[in-house]
């Protein structure tokens, strides 16, 4: 397989496509450059890595193999990552030979937020290439509908589990006649972009109403989620599901993680909670960012949720070039790998409690810093209650209020 030496980068925003800049991979670095009627427009796509201006970028090798965050995010990790790894490795190609820019060349126009990502190919394996393309992402999408309780189980063991990985998949979703459909970039009228995650083997058998739970005790805290809900399967299992946040009807939202916008290595992170308020403030320009963040961070200690890392927090820009934090995600019950918090807290990450959540707010002058950790801490405190609504089973409820922390 002809490996990718130049990729045209373009963003989709309010409907329309601007082209970026162009990827360049040569004499093993790769190379950015903005283009000129681009950088007219006056936006930051990644304001702190790769600031808009008229010259040649190159990033370290690491974290990121080579490329700017504000592209690695853009290529699927975890699950997403080894559904296409299988995927080639089915069609006899060795995976330790695809490059970073091979693998953006394979999410096209289908990954999370806005940018597109288009490869240049001599013109003798133009045909060839686009049909692989086309080949592959069939493979990985496959193009399925109907009610939840006639294709999830399908979709599911398309992809099999995976050990520490936890299997996603992109869907549309019409909230009216609970129909679904995997496959499409743009839906039709009266559809939702969502996501819908599967239990990996080492979760338990009611993980998805554990997150459900926990999406509502968000709420509660003063957190701003995108909609969640259960979705049932043919067995009767339910599935955790969420809107796309990035997506407005077919409509794209340029989205940065904040381990892409700092270039922090999430698995292998020293971020504290504090560089997450600065990140915060420096884009929304206001000082509510710091209490947005220090919500998120009460919440995530006081309802044991360990697994904090700077992938799970991220930043989402419009097509003026506004930032807002995004909708949180991912919380839920999780211990990371080494049972610490992923993210430290005023320097702790053992076990963090209020004293560092309030040296946290001190730091940053968050006058209503009391205020909001204790209301984070009532809804944390009705675990049981709102468990117990949300069909989480007698065991875990248990295990759970053992470990959480008020």
């Amino acid at each position: 397989m002809e490996q990718i030496k130049k990729i045209i980068v373009s963003i989709h925003l309010a409907g329309k496509e601007l082209e970026v800049g162009e990827l360049v991979a040569e004499d093993r670095r790769i190379y950015f450059k903005y283009y000129v009627d681009f950088l007219e427009q006056g936006m930051e796509i990644s304001p702190f890595k790769l600031k808009s201006a008229d010259k040649i970028y190159s990033a370290d090798q690491h974290p990121f193999e080579g490329l700017y965050g504000v592209f690695a995010d853009s290529i699927p990790d975890g699950w997403g990552r080894l559904l296409l790894d299988r995927t080639l490795a089915e069609r006899g190609i060795a995976i330790n030979t695809i490059s970073p820019l091979t693998r953006l060349s394979y999410v096209g126009a289908t990954g999370m937020g806005a940018l597109i990502y288009r490869p240049e190919v001599r013109e003798d394996h133009l045909e060839k290439f686009t049909m692989d393309l086309d080949s592959i992402a069939k493979a990985m999408n496959h193009v399925l509908e109907g009610t939840a309780t006639e294709i999830l189980e399908e979709l599911y063991s398309l992809g099999g589990s995976s050990g520490g990985a936890r299997p996603k998949i992109l869907i549309g979703f019409n909230p009216k006649t609970k129909h679904l459909m995997h496959g499409s970039a743009v839906l039709p009228k009266g559809y939702e972009h969502w996501i819908i995650k599967f239990p990996a083997s080492i979760d338990s058998y009611d993980s998805a109403e554990i997150e459900f739970a926990y999406y509502k005790m968000a709420l509660d805290a003063g957190i701003e989620m995108s909609d969640c809900r259960l979705f049932t399967g043919k067995s009767g299992k339910s599935y955790f599901g969420t809107k796309r946040f990035d997506r407005v009807k077919n409509e794209r939202l340029h989205l940065h993680s904040a381990a892409g916008l700092m270039h922090d290595d999430f698995r292998l992170s020293n971020m504290d909670y504090g560089n997450l308020m600065d990140c915060a403030f420096q884009l929304e320009k206001h000082v509510v960012a710091y209490e947005k963040i220090l919500r998120i961070a009460a919440f995530n200690v006081f309802a044991h949720n360990r697994d904090d890392h700077s992938k799970n927090i991220s930043f989402l820009m419009d097509q003026k070039g506004n930032w807002k934090l995004a909708p949180a995600y991912d919380l839920t019950f999780s211990t990371s790998s080494h049972g610490w918090h992923s993210t430290m807290v005023a320097g702790e990450s053992r076990n963090p409690g209020k004293q560092q959540l309030m040296e946290l707010a001190k730091d940053f002058r968050v006058n209503k810093a009391s205020q909001i950790i204790d209301q984070v801490a009532e809804a944390v405190s009705l675990w049981k209650k709102i468990g117990k609504e949300s069909g989480v089973s007698k065991e875990s409820q248990n295990k759970i209020q053992k470990a959480i922390r008020l």
